[in-house]
């Protein structure tokens, strides 16, 4: 996932001018204007490190010098030394706490993600593990880079990249059948539509119509292997991609992944994610 550097820069500065306030006055009133510092970025548990690039680009926009020692979506043991930095003490320690919860919430993001993929392929499951749109505001980038680095799919990173028609778009329109219309009559080529159903007869009334891709809201697994066993029969399966989504946990998605459908998607990747312990250390003034 690639942002023009410049770009990058004003999300990052925008947080940092959020915690910043009008001043670091402990760092004002403790250490003097010429101080400068050695420091490190240290792993306090094992993990997946996240936000290398973002955190680098950070630093190095507010003046400081720093070298990773390990690249995005490594693994990491605990105690390992993940960046190192050199410069203006004060500037160090006013950037150290936004720098640690961008860096530690995409870990963690991308921990948990890792995990949770390792689970499918040891189970010889090739179901797309994805994300979805419950990010943190502000945080949705990040989020989802996270998400991509710890080995899962994204799913929709704005709302422009999908054409993706949900329960109160439907009820607003009347009906499936009138908002696919509306919809394939004004739609760009280049857009995928995919809908989202509560029944197995909404489910085959949309394959039939021709979406792209059915989102079986809420649906219980022996639902789920129903409809797909139903759209087999039908001729529909492969016509359209399936992807299932509410009530899916870390601790049921196996269940899930192992009805036949293409896709899971998980709120709590983003939404419900313990964050990576990780520390910054001043080791030489």
């Amino acid at each position: 996932m690639f942002l023009p550097r410049k770009i990058l820069e004003m999300k990052l500065l925008a947080l940092l001018a959020e915690d910043s306030g009008q001043g670091d006055i402990t760092t004002d009133l403790v250490i003097p204007s010429n101080s400068t510092s050695n420091a490190s970025i240290i792993a306090r548990e094992a993990g997946v490190i996240a936000g290398i690039e973002e955190i680098s680009v950070l630093l190095s926009s507010s003046g400081l010098r720093n070298r990773s020692l390990i690249a995005d979506g490594s693994t990491v043991k605990a105690e390992q030394r993940i960046l190192e930095i050199q410069g203006d003490t004060r500037t160090i320690l006013s950037i150290e706490r936004t720098a640690l919860n961008i860096m530690s919430r995409m870990s963690g993001i991308a921990t948990k993600t890792r995990r949770l993929k390792d689970e499918l392929r040891e189970a010889k499951l090739n179901t797309v593990l994805a994300c979805t749109r419950k990010t943190a505001p502000g945080l949705g980038f990040f989020d989802k880079k996270a998400v991509f680095l710890g080995g899962g799919d994204t799913h929709r990173l704005h709302l422009d990249d999908l054409i993706l028609i949900k329960d109160n778009h439907v009820a607003a329109a009347g009906n499936i059948g009138k908002a696919l219309r509306k919809v394939k009559l004004r739609a760009s080529f280049s857009k995928k539509i995919e809908i989202e159903v509560a029944t197995l007869q909404d489910a085959l009334g949309a394959a039939k119509l021709g979406v792209d891709i059915i989102l079986l809201d809420n649906f219980k697994p022996g639902q789920i292997r129903k409809t797909v066993k139903t759209l087999e029969k039908e001729g529909l399966r492969r016509r359209v991609m399936l992807e299932a989504s509410g009530g899916i946990t870390s601790q049921n998605l196996l269940v899930f992944a192992s009805t036949g459908v293409d896709i899971v998607s998980l709120g709590e990747l983003t939404s419900n994610t313990k964050s990576l312990d990780l520390s910054l250390e001043i080791l030489r003034t």
